[in-house]
């Protein structure tokens, strides 16, 4: 036996009510004026919601903007959910919020904002892009699984608020068999499913264990040999009760969530955080672009694991470091570090080259929203822009 353990948690969990609130923000601040500066951060605690940061943009709001969005996030989630009472979840017409917006500081805006319509970056920071070969998308197996138990749960407790709350959290232990698998991307079976999913009251556990596996088991498009029902240990609702839940019962923050928001615990995270901040913030920004960097060099054959590390300082618009680590799977002749040359001699990373490649500026419905992204993760979901194989072409020529 090899264990390596994901988890994925719901777009109802706390922590990503908050990043939802922020992104929605972040959103919507961005169609009303594509050039907004935005760091707010969200604190929620029962039915009190606290909105502070900074924000710099010619559009006019004021307060009761952001409690708008912040009530119809909740509402867009799921919540309140009809089979729960006012002491077991939340009710967003009934949060207090309190608002605490001031404009970003000139001192960033001068590094921000360049003369030569440059973008630098809003702040220093390490970003890390991560890909493997153990899927057709490139990402981790146990992650890929805890984000599709994940979904289907979430889908029918949205479809049935009078048997499942809308707080769903899932954890993956998938045996590798050996370390050499592991490091060869050979994934062998799922040994342990964990899933935490809110109850209505009248429902009963063995009910809710049941029910739980049997969605898993119909919904879930498992790899042939990874799911076995019979030799999974399950543990659901651990406690043998889960009914309050939501910000009720635990507070939510922005920003908590960055590794179910990544790659699992798979790869290293950056610095900070993605949601809440527009695209010259290279927390988020460079965390796309380093997805996408190592996304091609897996799909491209070039190496079964790709780690990319970007590297900013504030002000500067292209990174001070760009870093690929193939984890000792590399599939060329060529060095890791030459290859980062390479990369970096090719491709500016800069902020703006960011922003224009993926459109970063403009969040929409018919592309994407930084609300959904912050409900599902921020890498892995094909309809994404970072997650298009534009460059292939460019990268397989590296092999010759």
């Amino acid at each position: 036996m090899y264990y390596f353990v994901s988890e994925a948690v719901s777009a109802g969990h706390p922590d990503k009510c908050a990043d939802i609130i922020a992104d929605s923000i972040v959103d919507r601040l961005l169609q009303l004026d594509s050039t907004a500066k935005v760091a707010t951060e969200v604190f929620i605690s029962g039915k009190h919601i606290i909105i502070g940061g900074e924000v710099k943009t010619a559009a006019l709001v004021d307060t009761s903007f952001y409690e708008e969005i912040a009530r119809e996030a909740l509402k867009q989630i799921g919540y309140p959910e009809i089979g729960f009472k006012k002491d077991e979840t939340l009710f967003p017409d009934e949060t207090d919020i309190e608002v605490y917006i001031s404009r970003q500081s000139p001192d960033i805006t001068m590094g921000v904002v360049k003369e030569d319509d440059e973008i630098g970056a809003g702040d220093q920071g390490m970003i890390f892009g991560y890909a493997t070969s153990e899927r057709e998308d490139c990402m981790p197996t146990a992650f890929s699984y805890a984000r599709q138990i994940r979904d289907v749960l979430y889908q029918y407790a949205l479809k049935n608020p009078k048997i499942f709350g809308v707080d769903i959290k899932t954890e993956i232990v998938m045996d590798y068999g050996s370390k050499e698998n592991f490091d060869n991307c050979k994934p062998q079976r799922i040994a342990k499913i964990i899933v935490a999913i809110p109850h209505n009251s009248s429902v009963e556990a063995e009910e809710v264990q049941v029910l739980v596996k049997k969605i898993i088991a119909e919904e879930v498009n498992f790899k042939a040999g990874h799911f076995n029902e019979d030799s999974i240990v399950f543990y659901i609702n651990n406690t043998g009760r889960y009914v309050t839940h939501s910000p009720i019962a635990d507070s939510g923050l922005t920003g908590r969530k960055v590794v179910c928001d990544t790659y699992g615990s798979y790869a290293p995270i950056g610095g900070g955080a993605q949601s809440s901040k527009d695209y010259s913030k290279v927390d988020r920004s460079a965390l796309y672009a380093a997805r996408w960097l190592a996304k091609h060099i897996v799909a491209a054959g070039l190496a079964k694991k790709a780690l990319v590390q970007l590297s900013y300082v504030i002000a500067e618009a292209r990174p001070i470091a760009v870093t690929v680590d193939t984890q000792h799977t590399s599939l060329i002749k060529m060095k890791d570090e030459e290859l980062s040359q390479i990369i970096a001699d090719k491709f500016s990373l800069s902020p703006k080259w960011i922003m224009q490649k993926f459109h970063l500026n403009k969040p929409s419905k018919e592309s994407f929203l930084y609300a959904d992204i912050a409900a599902k993760g921020q890498v892995g979901y094909a309809q994404y822009p970072w997650e298009q194989l534009d460059e292939l072409n460019w990268f397989k020529s590296l092999k010759e």
